[in-house]
């Protein structure tokens, strides 16, 4: 995946209603300022200049968020409806999400669930950053649950945040994060931060929207990964994510990787994390958002 440039934009999927891109790393989604000369805002506006909408603060509705150093799939609802459905989806925790990322050492177990909660750090200096409960200066931690699964083990150049912090907690913090992780040299700082979206799903009630972008870390494409022992192949992990039913918390229905659809790895499926009631604050910033993006917000 060569760096971002405004004509380089890659779609992984569309229709009618969405699109899914492959962002770029080390990108932002939307900005206002001037000196910021590449966004995916600025992509899509250059390769779709007809789907824009005016009646937009940045002309596109992005569906969710992507880091500006995390590349991979990112959806961008085309209407107002297409907004609103894809909003609940990920309000009701129906999306299912699956990151690649490089971590520094050897994982010792081949799958676990990590669950710290996590929050805001308002620690002088660091309020740009979210931190796991019992932190100093954590404030107002939310339950967080990532499942994390190795694929394979092998050597770099000889060796909303939540999987960042998750990491980094464990002591395995990704490669070529500044913010979470500290390399040990100049010579030990990569190109970019190896996180990745690489798999997408969002089923809105009118159609599924699903989308599988490359694994950026081959050999390949950065000489500097050296894979060495695999573990569990990239592609069984996919086709069990295709297959997975999609969860439905308000029938008590599976989530993805439950028991009625197991990874193919050993230990125990993730619990489900306990849904919290909405805040009046969460509440109004919920409405506000609805009001310009879809069509009836939730009463």
């Amino acid at each position: 995946m060569e760096p971002g440039s405004v004509e380089n934009l890659c779609v992984v999927y569309r229709s009618r209603d969405f699109l899914v891109v492959n962002k770029h790393w080390d990108v932002r989604i939307d900005s206002k300022a001037w000196w910021e000369t590449l966004t995916l805002q600025k992509q899509l506006q250059h390769r779709f200049p007809e789907l824009a909408d005016p009646d937009t603060c940045y002309g596109f509705r992005f569906c969710h968020q992507l880091d500006f150093s995390t590349s991979g799939a990112l959806c961008v609802a085309l209407n107002k409806a297409a907004a609103g459905s894809a909003y609940r989806c990920f309000k009701d925790r129906k999306v299912t999400k699956a990151y690649l990322a490089l971590v520094r050492g050897h994982v010792q177990e081949s799958r676990m669930t990590i669950s710290y909660a996590i929050g805001k750090n308002s620690t002088e200096g660091r309020t740009h950053t979210m931190c796991i409960e019992g932190t100093q200066g954590c404030e107002n931690p939310k339950p967080s649950l990532t499942e994390l699964m190795v694929l394979e083990h092998g050597l770099y150049a000889g060796r909303t945040h939540q999987l960042r912090v998750h990491c980094s907690a464990l002591g395995h913090p990704i490669v070529g994060d500044q913010t979470y992780g500290q390399a040990s040299s100049q010579e030990d700082q990569p190109f970019r931060m190896m996180l990745h979206a690489f798999y997408l799903r969002i089923p809105t009630c009118t159609e599924c929207v699903e989308a599988c972008t490359p694994d950026p870390f081959v050999p390949t494409l950065d000489a500097c990964w050296s894979p060495h022992t695999l573990v569990q192949p990239l592609d069984e992990l996919v086709q069990v994510l295709r297959a997975a039913a999609d969860p439905d918390p308000t029938e008590g229905g599976p989530r993805p990787c439950s028991p009625s659809t197991p990874l193919p790895a050993p230990g125990r499926p993730p619990p489900t994390p306990a849904k919290l009631p909405e805040t009046e604050a969460q509440r109004a910033s919920c409405l506000k958002w609805l009001s310009e993006w879809t069509l009836e917000p939730d009463n």
